[in-house]
């Protein structure tokens, strides 16, 4: 075990987490030494207590952890009355026509897009807060060892619950004001995350951030520090522990690996980009969050298209399109093939090659005993 802060109190080997919507990365990460975090924000409670229960019988009593989306603010959170239908029905038909022009433009089906707009409404319950305690509660009946919160400060009987179980509670943050806060309200890690990284994120650089919220953090605390954002070997996993944190949160680069739920055109999109193939958009949650570059990413870039909506009324936009993307393109289907985008990092440059995430975890852990070695090198005798 190393002597990190995050290992001792998620008792893991190495501080390197992973967090994965797919349970077999999961399950390998935390079996190599690390720990992997299923991505639950989409599944409902009963699809989390499946999920959970697998992995309770293939991590073997190794650590693993769960990350839910629990937005300080979003439309419709603290409506009890919200129903799928209604939300639909807040979506401007200019950002559904402009959808389903991009749709059309690469000959791509459009029938039934309203329906799935309304199949997939039910995702936002999980964001208020009874949906996303629904799901909290089926976690706490595991034996996780950390619960993470996305978007702002977990609510206080999340941390309660953390307390109560013993559990760590975890949070993303992309601004110095933001951690401080997130300390104050007694979360226990802190999930530092630059522009780099994949999905949500904010607009300041992992290279930066890391040591201002470290500092800044010590100044009030000994709360631990995950760094991420566009970390996907150990060198950087070393060269982040050098500036202040004490281990790594990873994501884009488990999108690759042999076990990952990703596209298999997505996959090799990935494989073959270079760092410059992402954009940073509010296009497709309504928050700025870090994707593969496509036509699908350009178009709604460009000047005619309309003001992204707010969390989570963009994604009843995006999502079903995407879903229809995917599916055709897994058919072979080749305007599908050319919009097929999905969350990833600046690191995507980085990834050349599909390994198995077991394979992963054993490159992060010999590429950081040789920054270690290097930087030793460097004082001498």
């Amino acid at each position: 075990m190393m002597k990190s802060p995050i290992c001792e109190r998620l008792e893991i080997e190495f501080p390197l987490l992973a967090f994965s919507h797919c349970r077999d990365v999961v399950a390998a990460v935390s079996k190599a030494g690390g720990m992997g975090v299923l991505g639950a924000v989409n599944m409902p409670p009963d699809k989390l207590e499946i999920e959970l229960t697998w992995l309770d019988e293939q991590c073997q009593g190794k650590p693993y952890g769960v990350d839910l989306l629990i937005p300080n603010k979003m439309v419709g959170k603290d409506d009890a009355s919200m129903t799928s239908e209604k939300m639909v029905g807040m979506v401007p038909e200019e950002h559904k026509e402009f959808a389903d022009e991009i749709l059309a433009s690469h000959e791509i089906q459009r029938e039934n897009l309203e329906a799935a707009r309304r199949a997939s409404a039910g995702f936002g319950k999980n964001m208020r807060e009874d949906g996303a305690q629904a799901s909290v509660e089926v976690a706490f009946r595991h034996p996780i060892r950390l619960i993470a919160n996305a978007l702002g400060v977990p609510p206080r009987w999340m941390l309660d619950m953390g307390k109560k179980h013993d559990v760590q509670v975890a949070a993303l943050v992309g601004a110095k004001t933001h951690a401080v806060r997130q300390v104050e309200a007694g979360v226990d890690i802190l999930v530092v995350s630059g522009t780099e990284g994949g999905g949500h994120c904010g607009s300041v650089s992992t290279m930066v951030l890391v040591p201002e919220i470290a500092r800044a953090v010590r100044a009030v605390g000994d709360t631990p520090i995950l760094a991420a954002g566009g970390i996907v070997t150990g060198e950087q996993m070393a060269a982040a522990m050098a500036m202040g944190a004490d281990g790594a949160w990873t994501g884009s680069v488990w999108l690759t690996t042999a076990e990952a739920e990703t596209q298999p055109i997505v996959k090799e999109k990935m494989l073959a980009a270079s760092s410059s193939d992402t954009v940073r958009s509010r296009s497709r949650t309504g928050k700025h969050s870090r994707q593969l570059r496509s036509p699908w990413t350009d178009a709604w870039e460009s000047e005619d298209a309309p003001e992204p909506l707010p969390m989570p009324l963009q994604s009843l936009v995006s999502e079903p399109a995407l879903a229809r993307v995917d599916k055709m393109a897994e058919s072979g289907h080749a305007g599908a093939r050319q919009l097929a985008t999905y969350w990833v990092g600046q690191g995507v440059g980085l990834m050349e090659q599909s390994l198995s995430a077991g394979q992963v975890v054993q490159a992060f852990k010999e590429e950081f005993a040789s920054a270690y070695e290097r930087l030793n090198g460097f004082l001498g005798e």
